[in-house]
């Protein structure tokens, strides 16, 4: 028996990937929390260095959006317009991290996020901020996040948690 093993490859998002970003949004995220195709569009447009797609194979399987603030209000819902955001801020604050349910389990989630983390290091910035559901907690802090608190946000109608990891300079 042969197995083969996939090619795996990290790039930043383009505006072509946009609409598979969307599709793959959308089927991993339940109902309100899903961001709209042009708000993905929009991330790709105004911050491509924090928009990283994993393509396994050649196909888009998942990826990581973020934006950058000088102070960091995770509740702030503007934010995931990218309102407020300033590239040179200091702050990454990460608003999707996604793998297609067909390729969940896999270990994709935990490889792009530490490419991510790495990149961020590279680019000066201080520290990573993102919410995630209760059933995600242990996985952020198995990757290095710490925990912070519950959120005020009740984006999609669920309840968050904030966790942010800091960076060594």
């Amino acid at each position: 028996m042969t197995t083969t093993n996939p090619q795996l490859t990290l790039r930043l998002a383009e505006p072509r990937d946009a609409a598979r970003c969307y599709a793959i949004e959308i089927g991993a995220y339940e109902g309100d929390e899903a961001a709209t195709a042009e708000k993905i569009a929009l991330r790709i447009a105004q911050y491509p260095a924090g928009f990283l797609v994993l393509e396994c194979d050649g196909e888009l399987v998942g990826f990581i959006n973020s934006g950058c603030a000088h102070q960091v209000e995770m509740a702030d819902e503007a934010f995931k317009e990218l309102i407020g955001h300033d590239p040179a801020a200091a702050n990454v604050v990460i608003m999707s991290v996604v793998i297609d349910p067909a390729y969940q389990g896999r270990g994709y989630a935990g490889l792009l996020m530490r490419s991510f983390v790495q990149r961020m290091q590279a680019a000066g910035k201080q520290a990573i901020h993102l919410m995630c559901k209760p059933q995600h907690v242990a996985l952020y802090t198995h990757l290095g996040y710490q925990y912070v608190q519950p959120s005020a946000s009740l984006h999609g109608g669920m309840q968050w948690h904030e966790m942010v990891m800091p960076l060594g300079r």
